[in-house]
């Protein structure tokens, strides 16, 4: 383990390994059934979070991890975790995350991850049978995945016979204490052994949450890959100023104009969440809303739907949303201006996952600059400011993404019979305009042609702003981090991107996961292709 040195010093901007310091999955030496996983799932070289805590858990040594979404965090405790698995029988593993989704998707990772040493994994959370998950555990599983209220109760209630497990892992801790969970973790760790190690993971450390782990760890190996920034850098920052009435319009416009494969909108309450996944339905987005008034049976399936590009647009509440890993997200919205730093960067991590890139717009009025301001301030992040493009402008890009699109089609024999019919009454230029004209006409542009507070007004705004002190400085200085185009108006930048052109986060939902159970059936609609 010489290497250590070179892996654990680490610069502040996370320069990549040079290639005589590269550390592999080879040099952990991991079971051989453990490295046939980590080749089928293709990973190449261990992630820095996977570096620094790996050769620690592997020791037996507790560990805190602090690293931002999407850095393979469920890896890097997983696989030290099974390769140290007796496999005998009875439950050596604990994993306790947040929430139901989170669960079943840990499940699944450390299932994939073991399944050629033979692991059987169980999840148990609110709202599903107490006979079925306890009966699954009987089993012969030998790691629980649960959600905090559920395994308390089944702890209080002693039906968890014999439950000793080795080891015990925190995913998500700062999740759990914004969902009020932190109560309940202190208490279901009195029936845990004395005698184990203990892993914590979280993407920021509040004071609370090292108090906790001051008091269930035992002189841990603290590893941290945060920044100054504590958002990921692989994430573009948008904002865009509107006034309150067009927060439908805006969304619309934005996501005509923007080249989204799969997108995440974040909303305040399930009312809103209900009501915009209706708007977007109508504009002819697959949207689905998510939030803690559904039933278990609809939230997976509204899950799978996005996760197998059912559906386009996911419309979700913060605590509904928490600990939800899909990959691929290329857009997440912000409808309204999240109330905390760490809900903006929880909502945002959502994208720019493995490495991907992926954008993150937040929509603002005038009087929630200075809940903009102080985001920017606590996360580190430079926000650019852009305006909405007319309508004028995403017709220009629509027909640069149109032409892209049928330079890479595919022709089809059939196409031929089409053309022959259509040749018997059209030339084919005529024919030719007619089908562009066909694909065109399934993407209009809908709203008002312009949308947001115009250049000029938008610069006096931003005057008084600054006048009134609300930058930290309170010297008359624009606020730190607001890149401000000064060409003012709209233009075109004919790939979808725009430059130039609160209510507070709460909703009543806390730890609504796991607590409630009743139902909301939302509909969708297929979305229409767009260009």
């Amino acid at each position: 383990m010489a290497y250590l040195s070179k892996v654990y010093t680490m610069n502040n901007d996370d320069e990549m390994m040079t290639e005589e310091n590269l550390v592999t999955f080879e040099m952990f030496g991991l079971r051989r059934e453990l490295m046939q996983s980590i080749n089928y799932a293709g990973f190449k070289t261990p992630s820095p979070i996977q570096q620094m805590v790996i050769p620690f858990i592997m020791e037996g040594r507790d560990v805190v991890g602090q690293a931002h979404t999407g850095t393979g965090k469920t890896a890097a405790f997983g696989l030290p975790t099974l390769n140290k698995m007796h496999l005998k029988g009875g439950i050596e593993t604990l994993i306790i995350t947040p929430t139901r989704e989170l669960a079943n998707q840990v499940s699944d990772e450390i299932f994939k991850f073991g399944k050629h040493l033979g692991v059987r994994t169980v999840t148990i959370y609110g709202g599903s049978s107490y006979n079925r998950q306890i009966d699954l555990i009987e089993r012969g599983a030998q790691v629980i995945i649960a959600t905090p209220g559920r395994l308390l109760d089944m702890l209080s209630r002693d039906m968890l016979k014999g439950f000793a497990p080795s080891t015990v892992i925190l995913d998500e801790a700062d999740e759990m204490l914004d969902m009020g969970f932190l109560d309940d973790i202190n208490e279901i760790f009195t029936y845990l052994p004395t005698e184990r190690q203990t892993l914590l993971f979280s993407a920021t450390m509040p004071a609370p949450i090292k108090q906790l782990a001051e008091r269930i760890l035992v002189n841990p190996y603290f590893a941290s890959i945060t920044k100054t920034e504590t958002t990921n850098a692989d994430i573009s920052q948008q904002y865009y100023v509107i006034e309150e009435s067009e927060r439908d319009d805006a969304i619309i416009r934005l996501m005509d104009a923007e080249d989204a494969q799969k997108t995440v909108v974040f909303c305040r309450t399930k009312k809103e969440v209900d009501r915009l996944s209706n708007v977007l339905s109508a504009a002819g987005y697959s949207a689905k809303g998510l939030h803690g008034d559904m039933e278990q049976r609809q939230r997976e399936s509204v899950i799978k739907g996005l996760k197998t590009d059912a559906i386009d647009v996911l419309i979700a509440t913060d605590v509904a949303a928490r600990g939800l890993h899909i990959d691929g997200v290329t857009h997440v919205f912000n409808y309204h201006i999240p109330f905390d730093p760490e809900s903006y960067v929880h909502r945002i991590g959502r994208t720019g996952r493995a490495g991907k890139k992926g954008v993150a717009i937040t929509l603002v009025t005038p009087l929630e600059f200075k809940d903009l301001q102080r985001i920017r301030a606590k996360v580190g992040a430079t926000m650019e400011h852009a305006y909405i493009p007319s309508k004028h402008d995403v017709k220009e890009a629509q027909i640069t993404r149109l032409v892209n699109e049928i330079e890479k089609q595919h022709i089809y024999d059939e196409a031929h019979k089409v053309l022959d019919l259509l040749k018997q009454d059209y030339d084919q230029e005529q024919i030719a305009y007619k089908l562009i004209s066909v694909l065109m006409e399934r993407n209009t542009v809908q709203g008002p042609n312009q949308i947001g507070i115009a250049a000029e007004r938008l610069e006096k705004i931003l005057h008084n702003f600054e006048r009134r002190g609300n930058d930290r400085g309170r010297n008359g200085r624009r606020p730190s981090g607001f890149n401000r185009n000064r060409s003012g108006g709209n233009h075109n930048s004919s790939g979808g991107r725009y430059r130039g052109s609160s209510d507070r986060n709460g909703g009543g939902e806390r730890g609504e996961n796991d607590r409630s159970e009743r139902s909301r059936s939302l509909s969708g609609q297929k979305s229409k292709p767009r260009y």
